[in-house]
């Protein structure tokens, strides 16, 4: 969550090599009126018979730094993949405090439905993705039935990168600054509604994180298996918070399959694998 280890990404994104084959199809879209309401869009150069699955990518950044244009190369490893994908920015700390930046999540999530045809997009198939806070409000989303309300039943899955699902009590800066006026903490925590109604998840982490630390997701995945969910976990035993995120990256595939495993299951739960 650290916005010190994610704020050289800009960096890494611009000089990275990139998945051939994908476009950027939008950039800039608004899903609302401030500033920071906007996202890009990426899909396969060549063009589909069918609506194409959408895949969300919320990036992380202690909810208080972030641009979407520092990851175009996840937005493109995706779109190489066969999915149609939407990378948003949302409203950060200190301008704004949970649940802003969810309700913005939630906000992009709604709009990009809504106007999935204009993209061939299939709006009744949509994963989640995200990583470290952005893997907090990807979760969120899926998993707290008041954001997405009705559009809640297009979310097919859940991936989250080395997320923070259960860090009660505020212990650290950054979620102090997020979430120390919420009146009711236990309603910031995923992991409070794991239910058998939460849709398939899969939680990646890298075994050497020192910044987000694995038990987020160990726990998240028990409290949904004992809810009845689909929850699958997977540690990659020698990677840290960001090694899980630039694995997705053209050059750093062979650290750990990041890619593969989060594609496999996108495939599966959206009917196309």
């Amino acid at each position: 969550m650290a916005a010190r280890w994610l704020s050289p990404l800009t960096t890494f994104n611009r000089f990275v090599l990139k998945d051939s084959g994908t476009s950027r199809l939008a950039r800039g879209l608004a899903y609302g009126g401030h500033r920071r309401q906007q996202l890009d869009l990426y899909a396969p150069r060549r063009p589909s018979a069918r609506p194409l699955p959408i895949v969300f990518f919320f990036y992380g950044g202690s909810w208080a730094s972030g641009l979407r244009q520092g990851y175009s190369f996840v937005g493109r490893a995706l779109a190489a993949r066969g999915f149609l994908v939407a990378v948003p920015d949302y409203r950060l700390v200190p301008e704004v405090h949970f649940p802003a930046f969810v309700e913005d999540g939630a906000a992009a999530v709604k709009w990009v439905i809504d106007h999935a045809g204009e993209h061939n997009g299939d709006p009744d198939s949509v994963v989640l993705i995200g990583h470290s806070a952005g893997a907090y409000i990807a979760g969120m989303l899926a998993l707290d039935p008041q954001w997405l309300g009705r559009a809640r039943s297009a979310v097919s899955g859940l991936v989250g990168l080395a997320g923070p699902y259960d860090f009660l009590p505020l212990s650290g800066r950054a979620t102090q600054a997020a979430f120390g006026q919420a009146g009711d903490l236990a309603a910031t925590q995923p992991v409070r509604f794991a239910s058998a109604e939460a849709p398939p998840a899969l939680l990646l982490h890298g075994g050497a994180d020192r910044t987000v630390r694995p038990r987020n997701s160990k726990k998240l995945a028990r409290a949904l298996a004992a809810a009845g969910a689909d929850a699958r976990l997977k540690i990659y035993p020698s990677l840290g918070h960001v090694a899980v995120l630039t694995a997705l990256a053209l050059p750093f595939r062979y650290r750990a399959p990041v890619l593969a495993d989060a594609v496999a299951f996108a495939r599966e739960v959206t009917g196309r694998g």
